[in-house]
C-alpha cells in the first residue's frame, strides 16, 4: 500500500525530492506522510487526476496548481479550533477518460480578512459521451458539448461558523443523439444554455475539510434560471446537502450524509436532479427530484490505517416517474484509508462498490462527500 502513496504524489515531488527525505517522513512515527510538503510548499504544483466514474470510464488528467503562499505561512496565527485558511490558488487542468470524453478548466480561489471573505470562479470546456436513460431504463448514447463559467462569492456571518453569499453559472450546451431523439426530450433543450444565480447558505463545524472526524456540514442552494441572466429556459432549483461526522470512542467515525435536489419544469435534460452514490454512475437514475441518504463508517485499525464500509439508498422521481412508482436504489462497498497527512487530517485510498447494476472502483483523496 506504500506504492499507492507514493503513486498518488507522483508528479508533485518536486526534482531532486530524494535528497530532501525528511521531507516526506512524519517524525513522529517514521511513517511516509506528506504534512510537511503540503504546509510548506508554495509556487506551482502539478497534480495528477486519476478518473473512475462509471459513467465516463477511466481515465487520467493534470492540474497545474499555483500557491501564493503555503498552508502554513497563511495560518501563523491559527488557533486550532477549526480547519485552516487556504492559500490564494490558481489552477489549469484537463482530463480525458477511455470513452473519448475530455475537458479542460481554469480557475481559482481567493480568501480575505482570515477567511473572513472567499471568492472562486473558473471556466471550462467539456466534450462528453453520455447515457440518458429516462424512464424506460434504456440508455440511448448521446455527446454533449459545453462551455460554462462559474462564480461565487461567500462571506462569514461575524465570527459564526455561518457562511452566506452567491453563485452564478452560465452554460452553453449543444447535445447529439443521432438519427433518433428520446421522446422525453424536448427538442429546444438539445441547443440551449443557462444562466442561474444561486443563494447560498452554509454551515461548517468540521474538524478538517479533507477527512473529517467530527462536525457538521450544512449546505442550502435557492437558484432561478431566468432570460436576463441568460438562461434560454426559466426554471428553480432547490439543493439541500448535509454531512454529519460522529466519532464513536477512539478509533470510529461514522459519519452521515442526506442529499436532496428539487428542479422545476423547463430545466435542460442534462441538468436533471441524478442519484449521485458510490457504485451508481452518473446520471444513470435521473428525474426533476432526487434524494440520497447514505452512512459510512471509519475504524482507524492503526495510527495510519483505516479501513470503511457503507451504505447507501437513492431515490429519482418526478417528472418521469412519481414517487409511489419509483424504485429505490441501494448501494454498498468498503474500502481503505492511509494517513497521507497527518497534520491536515487527509486520508486517501480505494473504495469498491455494489450498485443495482454493477461493481465500481473510486480513488478516494479526503472524504468521498463533497
Amino acid at each position: 500500500m506504500r506504492v499507492l502513496a507514493l503513486f498518488l504524489v507522483w508528479g508533485i515531488v518536486p526534482p531532486g525530492w530524494g535528497l530532501d527525505r525528511e521531507r516526506f517522513v512524519d517524525p513522529a512515527d517514521g511513517a511516509f506522510d506528506l504534512s510537511r510538503h503540503l504546509l510548506e510548499y508554495s509556487g506551482f504544483l502539478p497534480v495528477p487526476v486519476l478518473i473512475t466514474e462509471p459513467a465516463l470510464g477511466y481515465g487520467l488528467g493534470v492540474a497545474l496548481v499555483y500557491f501564493d503562499e503555503s498552508i502554513e505561512a497563511r495560518n501563523l496565527n491559527h488557533a486550532g479550533d477549526g480547519p485552516m485558511v487556504p492559500p490564494n490558488i490558481t489552477a489549469l487542468g484537463g482530463f480525458k477518460t477511455e470513452n473519448g470524453s475530455w475537458g479542460a478548466a481554469f480557475g481559482g480561489l481567493r480568501t480575505w480578512e482570515n477567511d473572513r471573505y472567499r471568492a472562486m470562479g473558473g471556466i471550462g470546456k467539456v466534450d462528453l459521451n453520455l447515457d440518458f436513460y429516462g424512464p424506460t431504463g434504456a440508455g440511448r448514447s448521446y455527446r454533449l458539448e459545453g462551455l460554462g463559467l462559474a462564480a461565487q462569492l461567500v462571506t462569514r456571518v461575524r465570527d459564526s461558523r455561518w457562511m452566506v453569499g452567491g453563485r452564478y453559472l452560465y452554460f452553453q450546451a449543444s447535445s447529439d443523439f443521432g438519427m433518433f431523439l428520446p421522446e422525453e426530450i424536448r427538442p429546444d433543450s438539445l441547443d440551449t444554455a443557462i444562466g442561474r444565480l444561486s443563494l447560498l447558505i452554509d454551515y461548517d463545524s468540521r474538524d478538517n475539510i479533507f477527512t473529517p472526524n467530527r462536525g457538521l456540514f450544512l449546505e442550502t442552494e435557492l437558484a432561478l434560471a431566468r432570460s436576463w441572466l441568460g438562461s434560454e429556459s426559466d426554471y428553480d432549483n432547490l439543493y439541500v446537502r448535509v454531512f454529519d461526522y460522529l466519532p464513536l470512542g477512539e478509533q470510529l467515525i461514522l459519519g452521515l450524509r442526506g442529499d436532496v435536489r428539487i428542479t422545476s419544469e423547463g430545466t435542460p435534460f442534462f441538468a436533471l436532479p441524478f442519484v449521485t452514490l458510490r457504485g451508481i454512475p452518473a446520471l444513470r437514475y435521473q428525474d426533476s427530484r432526487a434524494a440520497m441518504v447514505e452512512a459510512e463508517l471509519r475504524w482507524n485499525v492503526t495510527p495510519r490505517w483505516a479501513v470503511v464500509g457503507f451504505l447507501g439508498a437513492g431515490r429519482a422521481f418526478g417528472e418521469f416517474t412519481d414517487w409511489a412508482d419509483s424504485e429505490t436504489h441501494f448501494t454498498k462497498g468498503a474500502g481503505f484509508r492511509y494517513l497521507l497527512a497527518r497534520r491536515l487530517g487527509l486520508y486517501a485510498g480505494v473504495d469498491v462498490a455494489r450498485g443495482p447494476e454493477e461493481t465500481a472502483i473510486y480513488i478516494q483523496v479526503g472524504s468521498a462527500w463533497h
